[in-house]
């Protein structure tokens, strides 16, 4: 787990002046390697590496130069990430290929797997990752992303240049080197308000890219980027055939999540996990203690009722039998913080809890190097609540098209905030129209008060159309599946685990988001994943045993942040005064802004999602485009040396 930085010049360049911009621009993203920190050049390529070390500490510098005994010095790689299979992947290596390594880690089994398999090698890999390999024999850099994007990898192309990196703040630095105006991109923005994140391949700078979650690359110094899909995920859509096959799949699945979690305890570090009040993180942690018996697992939450899975996850520590840290976070905290962890996030996500899940993630650094997590789970097997949605909607479908689009006129006369409206609105539209994710803040008539920039036809189908095109064959809930895969997981939910625990210097590992995992997870059909009564019904069975009773069949919480209520009152003038200060009045009607802020006080209507995303990016505008607002970056420090 590290940060990368890599520029592959267009022509002639002064090599010395290269590395020294390219060792500048690597210091604004130091908390993601701070072990240690290298520049390398070539002619044409030049890389730049901040490591965090976890597997063969002593060895595996990057970057990192191999090649076959013919042409040692063949390929560079600069890498991010880590591969749990890389053992059984170096041993194939060498017993069919004859590869040999210098080292003991993960790193060289990516390049000898390229060497010998070339770009299919990519689906070999277990982990999460983000590379670039310089073949200096054939004068290309080939690079990837791992399948559902855990890892983030920016780029930035101009007439000097391409650069590839972990972080999007050093690509700004680089602006000047590859010759690219940073401008404010409006379409990303407006995405933005209605998603709650930025999309892929969307960044808010228009000079600014990311390569796509699954995507693999190449690219020629003065070529152009040329990309692939190598992932493609599918959804089975059969029923199950009677008791003694979904006994099986309960089977397969536990099976897998084993391997899994055993895989991605391997590190020369100390591992722990972050223990939430749900079935996920338990999961999680009541496997990795069979690896690990020190185990020490981590919570965040509040003091306020409602708002707080701190109680359910101290029992859920005490019935595994880990070692349990807490971390409970106020809105002061939160207040004083979140322009720093807006600067760490490189572009705006409006999602309160990454705030606490920083507090956590800072509080784990202290204990441990790395940890594990839940996220994923819900989009593989079918845990969100809303997946449930196309069954309450079911009586809509019956409905013939005309009498379906006079319920939605009639639902727009309805009164904001009356019971019912939102049912009727829904049900008049189809799938496609109504469901773009889990966050849904603005729609487009709320947007057009708000947003001054605000251009018609812009909307979520850009964003979600492709994905439902590739599914148009599938159920509702697979369906539905899929677009999270390419939004909501890879958009809000990766992002702000990234950012926030390498802003600490911590490596987060996700054992759901495994590809044998997807394998065992994509053929799980309909009724063993959504039932009247619950969610994620087959992995619930499958951990019947696994996870204590009192969370196996618990609702999900989805770890609410009390910003509703803070807004009204802790936080109302911190709010006001972002909104007063903010320089954005080109883009955003200000004096609506606290209209919203006025009617949420005054409890007339629920805006605080709306707010916070606006609040969300008024401090990105302070902090990456006006520079008014100069967050104090830490320098990486820890009180325990691990």
């Amino acid at each position: 787990m590290c940060g990368l930085l890599g520029l592959v010049c267009a022509g002639e360049n002064d090599a010395a002046k290269a590395r020294s911009a390219v060792g500048k621009a690597l210091h604004c993203q130091r908390h993601r390697g701070p072990d240690e920190t290298d520049t390398w050049a070539s002619g044409e390529v030049v890389y730049g590496f901040n490591r965090l070390s976890i597997i063969d500490v002593e060895h595996s510098h990057q970057p990192l130069t191999w090649g076959p005994p013919e042409n040692p010095q063949r390929y560079t790689i600069n890498f991010n990430g880590e591969i749990y299979n890389y053992l059984e992947l170096r041993a194939e290596l060498a017993a069919d290929h004859g590869a040999s390594f210098g080292t003991e880690g993960d790193t060289e089994a990516i390049v000898a797997a390229y060497h010998h398999l070339g770009p299919a090698a990519v689906g070999r890999l277990r982990g999460m990752f983000a590379f670039l390999i310089w073949d200096s024999e054939r004068k290309v850099v080939f690079g990837a992303r791992d399948p559902f994007g855990i890892k983030p990898l920016y780029y930035s192309q101009g007439p000097n240049g391409i650069a590839f990196s972990s972080e999007k703040k050093s690509l700004l630095e680089l602006s000047d080197t590859l010759g690219v105006a940073q401008e404010l991109d409006r379409t990303a923005l407006q995405h933005y308000l209605v998603l709650q994140y930025v999309p892929e391949p969307e960044s808010l700078h228009l000079g600014i890219r990311r390569i796509e979650s699954g995507t693999s690359f190449t690219v020629s110094p003065g070529g152009k980027l040329v990309t692939e899909r190598y992932f493609s995920p599918e959804f089975n859509t059969r029923a199950v055939n009677g008791p003694a096959e979904a006994s099986a799949l309960h089977t397969r699945i536990a099976d897998v999540m084993k391997d899994s979690v055993a895989k991605h305890m391997r590190a020369d570090v100390t591992v722990g996990a972050f223990l939430s009040g749900g079935i996920d993180s338990t999961a999680i942690a009541a496997l990795a203690k069979e690896h690990n018996p020190d185990l020490i697992t981590f919570t965040t939450g509040f003091d306020r009722e409602g708002y707080s899975e701190i109680d359910v996850a101290a029992e859920s520590a005490a019935a595994i039998g880990v070692k349990h840290v807490i971390r409970s976070v106020s809105a002061d905290e939160m207040m004083e913080v979140l322009p720093l962890i807006v600067w760490y996030l490189d572009d705006p996500v409006a999602d309160p809890s990454l705030v606490p899940l920083w507090f956590i993630a800072r509080e784990a650094r202290k204990h441990v190097k790395v940890v594990l997590s839940g996220e994923g789970s819900d989009e593989l097997f079918g845990g969100y609540t809303i997946y449930r949605e196309p069954l309450s909607l079911a009586p809509f479908e019956k409905i013939p098209g005309s009498v379906r689009k006079l319920i939605g006129k009639v639902s727009g006369r309805i009164p904001e905030g009356t019971r019912g409206k939102d049912l009727l609105r829904r049900g008049a539209l189809s799938l496609e129209e109504r469901y773009y994710g889990n966050a849904r803040i603005f729609r487009d008539d709320q947007l057009r008060g708000v947003l001054r920039t605000f251009t018609e036809g812009v909307g979520h189908a850009d964003v979600t159309g492709e994905w439902y095109r590739t599914s148009k064959n599938w159920d509702p809930v697979a369906r539905m599946q899929h677009v999270d895969l390419f939004t909501w997981l890879r958009g809000d939910i990766l992002v702000k685990a990234d950012r926030v625990t390498m802003a600490n210097s911590l490596e987060l590992r996700v054992p759901f988001l495994d590809p044998e995992v997807f394998r065992v997870a994509s053929d799980i059909p309909l009724d063993q994943k959504i039932t009247k009564e619950t969610t994620k019904y087959a992995l619930r069975r499958a951990l019947d045993g696994i996870v204590p009773a009192h969370v196996l069949n618990r609702r999900k919480l989805g770890f609410p942040v009390p910003v509703r209520v803070w807004l009204r009152d802790e936080m109302y003038d911190w709010a006001r005064g972002i909104v007063n200060d903010s320089k954005t009045d080109e883009l955003i009607d200000k004096q609506a802004v606290l209209r919203l802020l006025e009617e949420h006080k005054a409890g007339t209507l629920d805006h605080s999602r709306r707010i916070w995303a606006l609040l969300v990016f008024m401090l990105w505008h302070g902090i990456f485009v006006e520079h008014r607002i100069k967050p104090e970056v830490p320098e990486p420090h820890y009180p325990v040396k691990l």
